[in-house]
């Protein structure tokens, strides 16, 4: 079955519902959220896209998500993400929104940030490898891995928005013991 997803202008206001397939081939706006995930201390996911997905197979990501689908907020649909390719449950917090031509069409990318377990159970079909790493590990490895085009420019911003707004870990956790 297609996703659905909801066709946005240059403000991110809706404008139809169209197959993601379609925003794509047509270059239309459509939202996609994105969660950087952290560990209690601090080091980053990181992981290998399964060969079997249709974008980016075998690329590495900083990154987890997919598109909105219709009716989703960003929230939501990061929410539903983390679920999916992780295990995990949680709301992450939404830090920023940008217009993102990189990768296969632009598109309107909710940048999300949630403190997770380090022990997830990635979802195969999704994940071939994941670990965590520092954030000077991951500087090196983006210069040296193949990662997608979203992972370079979301992180870049992603790390100028924390340097402005401090590098704040007390938003969103994993469920458990303490409330989300």
């Amino acid at each position: 079955m297609e996703e659905l997803v909801e066709r946005v202008d240059g403000q991110d206001r809706v404008l139809g519902v169209v197959t993601r397939r379609q925003a794509v081939r047509e270059g239309w706006l459509h939202r996609i959220a994105s969660t950087v995930c952290r560990d209690e201390r601090g080091r980053f996911l990181v992981h290998r896209r399964s060969e079997q997905l249709a974008r980016f197979p075998g690329l590495h990501e900083v990154m987890v998500g997919g598109a909105a689908i219709v009716g989703e907020s960003y929230e939501q649909a990061a929410a539903r993400e983390l679920t999916e390719e992780l295990g995990i449950l949680g709301l992450p917090r939404l830090l920023f929104t940008f217009v993102n031509r990189s990768g296969l069409s632009p598109h309107w990318l909710g940048v999300h940030e949630a403190v997770i377990p380090d022990a997830v159970v990635p979802d195969p079909g999704e994940v071939a490898w994941h670990g965590w790493l520092t954030e000077s590990e991951l500087h090196a490895a983006l210069s040296e891995w193949r990662f997608t085009p979203d992972s370079h420019e979301a992180f870049s911003r992603y790390r100028a928005f924390r340097q402005q707004c401090g590098d704040d870990l007390t938003g969103p956790r994993h469920p458990g013991p303490d409330p989300v």
